[in-house]
């Protein structure tokens, strides 16, 4: 026998043995399989029958017990008396240094405390409620500003007309900017891009504004902090070096950067874009608009954003037809606030964002403000309230009244101020027997590490008080 015979009846018997073995283990799978197939229709039935048997009735339903709810009318008042005592050892404390202050009832708008509240105090950023007020009064809360491209004197020449925004962004389409729902300088280019314009050379026209580019009690060294930028009337992201990080040095030319952007989203040399002047009856090519006032004002309290309060504080200048500079912004907001009943006896402002160390305003104004925003007259100041920092959780107070102060904490929401010697924190607290108290605390000649949690402990008082 050859052996490839020999092996090919081998492998024969071998297949044989493979089939058997395969037939064998089907009928054991299928027999397996028929067995759950019935043994699961019979268990099936039995849970049915089971279930059919005994019904168990439906639990009761679940109501849901809101935790936010408006407080109440006839929340009982706190006493000046129960109140001053209250605060005593709070306000005694050292760590306050110069100290003012004044508390509110809100829905009476009855003083209750107040330590020289008429005093002119050094007030940092709480600065920034005159402003955030007086924008609210003069202008709609859907206000916004355009800034816009036309054509220039000669063909290939644009001119980018600033309009008072400081939010636009050069960040590609899909990425955001500082601030959200900025508008781009991708739109502006693309908007003349479509009109078919060759573009060759831009110039900027910032006329809108006037004066000084920085403020009385400014430091030179506040643009490389990042506190500040020169105020002029168009910038990317507040003049930002990074447009995502909120206190990144700032440049010193934010309008000619944002002509750059525009020049090299088109195409033109950046290296070419000056100053210069858009005709009275030049075409228009594009334009864009910022966010409404409302969503700027709550980016500009609860990040304390010094750019953006100088900004809308010429908006209102500029609604009143006043100059566009720091004199004629201040003098607007002091008007805007007297033609609705305020006080601004003793105010003194170089500038709305309170960078200043040259700015004088008593607790007692501020106090007034915030009593006005949360009672129950002045309904155009109320969006205020929604923008203020919430202790423990928000903007500038979301690293305070963790470990210590902690009765403030979810309830306190307040506007802070913080200067190399000046604190201030003012706002308003529902203490815990419902009863809505705005206060404005002031600390001078103290450092904030200080003074700080020296104002979250008097704030705190207010919250769990009850002084009846």
């Amino acid at each position: 026998m050859l052996a490839g015979q020999g092996k090919s009846k081998k492998q024969g018997a071998l297949e044989t043995r493979k089939r058997r073995s395969f037939r064998i283990l089907l009928g054991i799978w299928i027999a397996g399989f028929l067995a759950l197939v019935v043994g699961g229709a019979f268990a099936v039935y039995d849970v049915r029958s089971t279930a059919a048997a005994a019904v168990v009735p439906a639990p009761a339903p679940v109501i849901a017990t809101p935790q936010v709810v408006a407080v109440a009318d006839s929340a009982p008042e706190p006493t000046p008396a129960g109140l001053a005592a209250a605060l005593d050892a709070a306000v005694a404390n050292p760590g306050l240094g110069a100290f003012t202050g004044s508390v509110t009832d809100t829905a009476t708008g009855t003083v209750l405390w107040s330590h020289e509240p008429e005093r002119p105090m050094t007030p940092a950023s709480t600065t920034k409620l005159l402003t955030a007020a007086a924008a609210l009064i003069a202008l709609p809360t859907d206000h916004r500003i355009t800034t816009k491209v036309v054509s220039g004197s000669r063909p290939g020449e644009i001119v980018l007309v600033a309009g008072g925004d400081p939010t636009l962004t050069a960040q590609p389409v899909g990425q955001d900017g500082f601030y959200p729902g900025a508008p781009r300088i991708a739109d502006l280019a693309d908007q003349i891009s479509r009109s078919g314009a060759a573009v060759d050379s831009v110039l900027v026209d910032i006329g809108v504004y006037s004066g000084d580019t920085l403020a009385p009690g400014w430091f030179p060294e506040d643009i490389g902090d990042g506190f500040i930028a020169p105020l002029e009337p168009v910038m990317l992201d507040g003049g930002r070096s990074n447009p995502l990080e909120d206190e990144s040095s700032r440049s010193a030319t934010p309008a000619l950067d944002a002509g750059r952007a525009l020049a090299s989203a088109l195409g033109a040399d950046p290296a070419t874009v000056a100053f210069g002047s858009a005709a009275p009856a030049a075409t228009p090519m594009a334009s864009v608009q910022s966010a409404p006032l409302r969503d700027r004002l709550g980016q500009m309290v609860s990040r304390s954003d010094n750019v953006l309060a100088e900004a809308i504080g010429r908006e209102v200048a500029l609604e009143a037809g006043a100059g566009a500079s720091f004199s004629g912004a201040t003098g607007a907001v002091l008007r805007t606030l007297q033609g609705a009943g305020f006080d601004t006896t003793g105010v003194t402002l170089a500038d709305l964002s309170g960078l200043s160390i040259d700015n004088r305003i008593p607790a007692g104004l501020l106090d007034s403000v915030m009593a006005a925003a949360a009672g129950p007259d002045s309904r155009e100041l109320r969006p205020m309230l929604d923008h203020l920092p919430v202790a423990g959780g928000t903007g500038t107070l979301a690293d305070r009244y963790g470990e210590v102060n902690r009765a403030g904490a979810g309830w306190v929401r307040a506007k802070t101020g913080t200067l190399n010697l000046v604190s201030g924190l003012s706002g308003y607290v529902v203490d815990v027997d419902g009863r809505v108290l705005s206060f404005a605390l002031l600390s001078n000649d103290r450092s904030p590490g200080e003074a700080r949690p020296a104002l979250d402990a008097v704030a705190s008082v207010l919250r769990e008080c009850g002084c009846r």
